[in-house]
């Protein structure tokens, strides 16, 4: 099990720092995805600790750093193999972990990823840059999962998380056929339909009018502005436009994933 650092202000300084020195890329912002070994995930650890130790040599971690500021704006972690979605998932909703496994096709041998956690800092909310964030968060996301080769992708999300992905457009749909239970949503959506669902769900939310997923969280005047603007982050997402040059997978090389011990997917 990797070591559960809690890094000080100067370490968690000097650690962004390092990992913005070595891996270079324009604009203010740099997403990367790292490994549990690298010093950079000792940052995602630090500012968004896991209650699932156990899945931590496992995991892969989202970073993205701030150029600007020197420190982390967002970060994220999925961990390989299913993690607390299906270690705690089928009981939360009161199935077994048998019919989970029937009704995704879990049990065709395809990498299986938990979306752990995907978070914008406290410090970057409610500042404009948050779109970006964001923005950046989910793509890596898509980008970490097509290198590796993911094929099925779980959760449990708060009201708030399924809220935002769905209207992304994220795919998920209740993990076995089950409802929300005590406020947290069990889900599941085929890896490979992520990225052009939420470039349909960019189609739909640029007409004036017609269905989409979700929900928007504005009302009267403020709506049409909210659905442009939702509109142009499921697209930037999808197409990974002026996104993808600022994201590397460094944990996603061969030769490094390769060497994470995990369970059979």
């Amino acid at each position: 099990m990797s070591r559960i650092p809690e890094l000080d202000a100067k370490a968690l300084a000097r650690h962004c720092a390092a990992a913005l020195a070595a891996h270079p890329t324009g604009g203010r912002f740099a997403a990367l995805a790292v490994g549990p070994t690298d010093p950079t995930a000792d940052v995602a650890r630090t500012v968004a600790p896991s209650s699932a130790t156990e899945h931590d040599v496992n995991s892969i971690f989202m970073i993205v750093l701030d150029r600007r500021t020197g420190l982390p704006a967002g970060v994220g972690q999925v961990v390989r193999g299913g993690g607390r979605a299906l270690d705690d998932g089928p009981e939360r909703i009161g199935r077994d972990l048998s019919a989970v496994v029937e009704a995704h096709g879990l049990h065709d041998g395809g990498t299986i990823w938990d979306l752990a956690t995907l978070s914008v800092l406290p410090d970057y909310r409610n500042d404009r840059s948050a779109v970006t964030v964001s923005a950046l968060l989910y793509r890596s996301l898509l980008r970490a999962g097509q290198r590796a080769g993911v094929r099925h992708l779980v959760a449990l999300l708060d009201q708030r998380a399924h809220d935002e992905l769905t209207l992304l457009g994220f795919p998920f749909v209740p993990m076995a056929g089950a409802e929300p239970a005590g406020g947290v949503h069990a889900v599941y959506a085929p890896f490979a339909a992520v990225e052009a669902a939420i470039a349909a769900q960019g189609r739909r939310l640029r007409r004036l009018t017609g269905p989409f997923a979700g929900h928007l969280p504005a009302r009267g005047l403020r709506r049409l502005p909210a659905r442009r603007f939702a509109a142009r982050l499921s697209d930037q997402v999808a197409t990974g436009r002026d996104l993808d040059e600022h994201i590397l997978l460094p944990g996603l090389e061969r030769r490094r994933y390769r060497g994470l011990r995990s369970p059979s997917a």
